[in-house]
């Protein structure tokens, strides 16, 4: 039986990414394409004169930043639509392990730290996000360079870019085995934020259990929709909260991940980042990543959460 709700919290965690991850990926793109260091020279065309006198600008001052909608429309206009959807493939192929691996991970954790610490307590859940979230960044961190590496790489429409085996390749070639796992120890950072995630989610999941016997559903909705649409609720909370807090290690993982960076470690990079471009640079694409997140937060945890209940009472 222990064997079987492992493999059931694999399954659930694995379809609850997949959905989320599909439905957000120009987003992602986007997102990505403004916490790069890139992100004044390669969406807007500059030319080169004006890329010189850019960077000697950048020296001194925060470089300006499109914003969501500028960004979009400039991809489209001269990338065209594909370019939204860069880096889908290694998404697709790393986002069902790699969330299959978190919850199963997570969930194990959780089943043995309630026996030895007080259940269902916020420690219980602050140390499975832990483990779980650098166990996951360990396993799949080249997937994730594969893709941030393909989101970064502009092209004009109609050009074939490279593709996720093609890029994979060149990483190998030019940096070795240890190029794969540029930006590690940024996602080892950002377990701050899984860890805010799953308690604050945790404790309003508790709250939804003990006041649904108190508030009756609307009469539309039956008690599962009920139940489904308060765990997409409490997700998007409690992610939102989360990434305000902890967005910064996105920034310095993107920096760290570009080709040929002159960023090199966590600490150097957040140093250079607040030096040359000020604290608020920090924060570079946090509209696109709450645009992108909540949604697929709220889906893949309810898609999670649903797989677990539906696939328990037929058990």
């Amino acid at each position: 039986m222990a064997e079987l709700g492992s493999l059931l919290h694999l399954l659930a965690g694995g379809c609850g990414g997949t959905a989320g991850a599909i439905l957000t990926c120009p987003l992602e793109v986007v997102k990505t394409r403004l916490q790069s260091s890139q992100l004044t020279l390669r969406p807007l065309c500059l030319s080169e004169m004006q890329m010189s006198a850019m960077s000697v600008k950048l020296m001194n001052s925060t470089p300006p930043s499109p914003g969501v909608l500028r960004l979009l429309k400039d991809i489209l206009e001269k990338e065209g639509m594909r370019s939204l959807f860069r880096g889908l493939g290694p998404n697709l192929v790393g986002v069902a392990p790699s969330r299959a691996i978190y919850f199963a991970t997570y969930s194990g954790a959780k089943e043995r730290l309630n026996d030895v610490l007080l259940p269902e307590s916020k420690k219980v859940h602050m140390l499975s996000a832990a483990c779980a979230g650098i166990t996951c960044a360990t396993l799949t961190n080249p997937i994730w360079l594969v893709k941030t590496r393909m989101q970064l790489e502009a092209r004009v429409k109609g050009e074939m870019a490279n593709n996720a085996f093609q890029c994979a390749v060149h990483v190998y070639r030019t940096e070795g085995l240890r190029g794969f796992y540029r930006g590690v120890t940024a996602s080892y950072a950002g377990v701050s934020e899984t860890i805010i995630h799953f308690v604050i989610y945790e404790s309003l999941k508790q709250k939804l259990r003990s006041s649904r016997h108190s508030i009756s559903p609307p009469l539309t909705l039956s008690p599962n929709s009920y139940d489904f649409f308060g765990l997409m609720g409490a997700a998007a909370v409690s992610k939102t909260c989360a990434s305000c807090i902890a967005y910064p290690h996105e920034v310095i993982r993107t920096r760290l991940r570009e080709e040929g960076s002159r960023y090199r470690s966590f600490i150097q990079t957040l140093q250079l980042v607040v030096h040359e471009e000020g604290p608020l640079a920090l924060y570079r694409g946090l509209l696109a990543h709450l645009i992108r997140q909540i949604p697929n937060a709220a889906i893949m945890m309810a898609t999670y959460e649903l797989i677990v209940h539906l696939a328990s009472s037929t058990l």
